[in-house]
């Protein structure tokens, strides 16, 4: 018999609805202890997937909470076991109180993702399309969710499931030339086995090509500005949002910490962080402001760098300079609307800087055009929602590039008419490297990893 578990699917917090779940054999038995309907009578028969009203009662009668219920019997369950859900309201109180009486009646506390574990090892759903579940909820575009729903859908496990279909039949045929050496294994049976390994090797490196858009979609562009003091920086960031969310002043050193902020610019997540003005200063609290300004250069994967062309070009306009050289960068000229302008000057010294734009942010001049260089930069090209494949999971990734390094091998070895038994062993393990994206093949500690990523109740 399987535990039952039981946790609060909804955020922490006030709202309309707070949802109390359990899986398990002893759910449906546990929930009905705890219900009464709205005669005060206990349920008798239950009502399979259909909502009944009452109360949820504690072991003295005392009513908790005015509820709506569920009782779903398994296997055609989210987790194909029999599963309760609680619908109550949606204070705090409510919500644990309601928790807290599952747990006494019998149940324990869900492990982080335990929901989706469980569905995933009862092969309700294969080890994409889990995690395929926890980027739906963490979506910040319309984009990002469209590719995550298509994962849970099962998209990139039928491709993954047709390119290891192809190496099977590929180790089927070798193993068959192994054991059965008196049929002979002329030069077509190699010329054949390219064929196919060639063809596994297009598919894979056409998923791995998506894997940069992936990146963007499910994580964003993580986007730094960086500047001197009063650039316009913080301006930048508001005028990027829309909305006034740095403080804005003439006075330098305003910003002292890192802001972060995401911005959905056409499907694109921008993860944009506002920085402290780079320059040398004896303020201990700007000081640390602008040492993590520059520690998040480091893992940046655009930088934004802003000049103020109405004053000279100077020694920490060069510094600065050199922390966008050899990255993805674009370079703006603000300030262009005022008649003193020094752009001449930063012209020339910006030489080696291919994405350069002149901007007014006080003005709204040159924003468009920002938003555009970092469509053209990190979004080549639009995504097909209707036929594309994007892969966005970084494990995914590594299982693909695993794949094609044993492709690869394979198919030189076939091409050196290396013994069979050498090929095997590179095909099979392109053909469990592929397993492993779907979960046919994968280590209990890396699908532990996995779903502790979730958050508990899903």
């Amino acid at each position: 018999m399987s535990d039952t578990i039981a946790a609060i699917s909804t955020a922490v917090g006030e709202a309309g609805i707070g949802i109390v779940r359990m899986s398990g054999s002893d759910s449906i038995n546990i929930g009905k202890d705890v219900f009464v309907g709205f005669d005060d009578k206990k349920i008798i028969e239950i009502q399979n997937k259909k909502l009944t009203y009452g109360h949820i009662i504690d072991e003295d009668g005392k009513k908790i909470d005015e509820v709506l219920i569920a009782f779903m019997e398994g296997p055609y369950t989210y987790t194909r076991e029999d599963m309760v859900e609680i619908y109550c309201h949606g204070g705090i109180i409510s919500v644990r109180k309601v928790l807290e009486l599952l747990l006494r009646s019998g149940a324990r506390l869900a492990e982080r993702g335990e929901f989706t574990k469980i569905a995933f090892l009862n092969g309700r759903l294969d080890l994409s399309q889990a995690e395929a579940v926890i980027d739906i909820i963490r979506a910040k575009t319309d984009t990002s969710f469209q590719v995550s729903l298509d994962h849970l859908e099962g998209s990139l496990s039928k491709e993954v499931g047709d390119i290891r279909d192809i190496l099977l039949s590929m180790v089927a045929e070798v193993e068959v030339s192994i054991d059965f050496p008196e049929e002979g294994v002329d030069e077509l049976t190699y010329e054949g086995l390219q064929a196919d390994a060639k063809t596994v090797e297009s598919k894979i490196e056409a998923l791995l090509a998506t894997t940069n858009r992936g990146k963007i979609l499910r994580d964003g562009i993580e986007t730094v500005i960086l500047g001197k003091p009063n650039v316009g920086k913080s301006s930048l960031l508001n005028a990027i949002l829309r909305e006034n969310r740095a403080i804005v002043t003439d006075i330098p050193g305003t910003t002292r910490d890192i802001i972060e902020e995401y911005v959905n610019i056409d499907g694109i997540p921008l993860k944009i962080i506002d920085t402290a003005g780079i320059r040398d200063t004896e303020d201990l609290v700007e000081k640390i402001g602008v040492d993590r300004a520059k520690a998040s250069i480091e893992k940046a994967d655009l930088i934004i760098g802003v000049f103020d062309v109405s004053r000279e070009f100077t020694e920490e306009d060069k510094k600065i300079l050199e922390l966008l050289k050899n990255r993805k960068s674009i370079v703006l000229l603000n300030k262009i609307d005022l008649k003193t302008g020094q752009k001449d000057e930063f012209l020339k010294e910006l030489e080696e800087i291919d994405h350069i734009i002149e901007t007014s942010i006080i003005e709204n001049i040159g924003i468009e055009s920002l938003e555009e260089h970092i469509k053209s930069l990190f979004y080549e090209g639009d995504i097909n929602m209707e036929s594309d494949i994007v892969v966005t999971n970084v494990r995914h990734k590594l299982q693909l590039e695993k794949a094609l390094k044993n492709i690869k091998s394979a198919i030189g070895d076939i091409q050196m008419n290396v013994p069979l038994d050498c090929i095997e062993i590179d095909l099979r393990n392109a053909w469990e490297d592929l397993g492993e994206i779907s979960g046919d093949a994968i280590a209990e500690d890396i699908l532990d990893k996995i779903f502790k990523d979730f958050c508990i109740g899903k």
